[in-house]
């Protein structure tokens, strides 16, 4: 299915208006980058990216896309022509999936002629907002757990689409399953899942309910228990499964309370190795104030496939550099108040000491401070003349750089509380 009408009416009549004024072809330089991160917020964390080259491949106009743009009169017979071969032919650079990334990191760079380049702007900024935003809040949950696994069950609080995607990037930052069947298929996450309350009250009792799911499924299931009473339901979920039952959900109450009272029964009753996993409308707050409590495992749904409470990352695409009529490179910037970006095409290195990352460096030149003696480049080529480049973008390439990147952080970016980006972005 071709992705090109995944965009904003205005990126097409800019193009039409380009060509009209004969400067689309210009070669030109567009950089996605945060003004700023999220409040709260000391780091962001870039995904998306595997899935936009997907994307960017498909982004060509068929006889239907064209038809609709002519009856619409969105463009002018000359520039459907045009689109008729398009084909994104320019070059993709960009931060790893993984990476952690500060105000004004240029974390993606789109090179091309002006009328290719601009044509992805909306498709960029969708999948990459989205992505960015859900792998950001993902990683916080992430630390917040202390090594405890977290399970992404909120499919059913998003779109059907946003679903599978808010699980790649869940997955991508730590989380260790999802309930999604999509993403598993899609990118071989592991998926889980058991029994909701609907399942209980469809049986005559509980204890009927707890036997058909164990006959099922094994006697290491996980049966819910707070359908009615918690205290009677592990009563009978041992007495049903025995002492070696996998694990108990709680999905309601006072956690931390609930969570020790469980606990305590189960170790009564000889359960000693039965997990308890929480659920509940959790977020990173709520699973770090659940550090001290004998929990095993985290379920998480709304918040971490609404980016918990900021769904899109705010990330913008920008022309910072463009071709003038003699051929050469310019910079070319905004200076609108408050929205102001410096201009040209940018390298940027995290600057490292000891192992923790000092700051990051952001230039337009070749030439690092003399002072800096370690260093990690930022930017790999994704596209290079409208093809793809081949080097290890695998989600488990992206999992394992992502441990890396956030190692080399400072203890202070895990803190919750509001504060400034864990390094400072330095540029020049």
């Amino acid at each position: 299915m071709s992705s090109a009408l995944l965009t904003d009416h205005y990126e097409l009549t800019m193009v039409d208006a380009a060509r009209h004024s004969g400067r689309a072809s210009r070669r030109s330089v567009f950089e996605v980058f945060a003004r700023r991160l999220p409040s709260g917020r000391r780091y962001g964390v870039v995904a998306g990216t595997q899935r936009l080259i997907d994307e960017i491949e498909k982004f060509h106009f068929g006889d239907e896309e064209l038809a609709f743009l002519s009856d619409n009169s969105v463009v002018g017979e000359d520039t459907l022509n045009w689109l008729a071969d398009y084909r994104f032919s320019g070059t993709i650079r960009g931060y790893r999936e993984g990476e952690i990334y500060f105000p004004h990191s240029p974390i993606l760079q789109v090179e091309g002629t002006f009328e290719e380049a601009c044509l992805v702007e909306t498709l960029v900024l969708s999948v990459l907002n989205h992505d960015t935003a859900i792998a950001s809040a993902a990683s916080r949950m992430v630390q917040s757990a202390g090594g405890r696994p977290l399970i992404e069950m909120g499919s059913r609080r998003t779109s059907e689409h946003a679903a599978w995607a808010a699980a790649r990037a869940a997955y991508l930052v730590g989380f260790s399953h999802t309930s999604n069947l999509e993403a598993g298929r899609r990118f071989g996450i592991p998926t889980l899942g058991t029994a909701a309350h609907a399942f209980t009250l469809l049986h005559d009792s509980e204890e009927e309910a707890f036997r058909a799911q164990i006959a099922t499924l094994g006697s290491d299931t996980t049966l819910l228990v707070d359908t009615f009473d918690v205290e009677r339901a592990v009563e009978r979920a041992i007495s049903v499964a025995g002492p070696n039952l996998g694990a108990v959900r709680i999905d309601s109450g006072d956690l931390p309370v609930v969570v020790r009272q469980v606990r305590e029964q189960l170790d009564r009753l000889g359960a000693t190795s039965t997990r308890i996993v929480v659920t509940n409308d959790l977020d990173e707050y709520t699973i770090a104030a659940l550090q001290a409590s004998p929990v095993d495992a985290y379920g998480v749904g709304t918040s971490v496939v609404t980016g918990s409470g900021h769904p899109a990352a705010g990330l913008v695409y920008k022309l910072v550099s463009r071709q003038d009529d003699s051929g050469q490179q310019v910079s070319v910037s905004k200076t609108s108040v408050g929205k102001a970006n410096p201009g040209g095409q940018k390298k940027a290195v995290r600057v490292i000491k000891d192992g923790i990352a000092q700051y990051e460096q952001v230039m337009t030149g070749e030439t690092l401070h003399p002072d800096i003696t370690e260093s990690r480049e930022l930017l790999v080529d994704y596209m290079s003349n409208g093809e793809r480049l081949e080097h290890d973008t695998s989600l488990s390439a992206a999992r394992e750089h992502h441990l890396h990147a956030i190692a080399e952080l400072p203890p202070h970016a895990f803190r919750l509380a509001d504060g400034e980006p864990a390094i400072e972005t330095v540029i020049n």
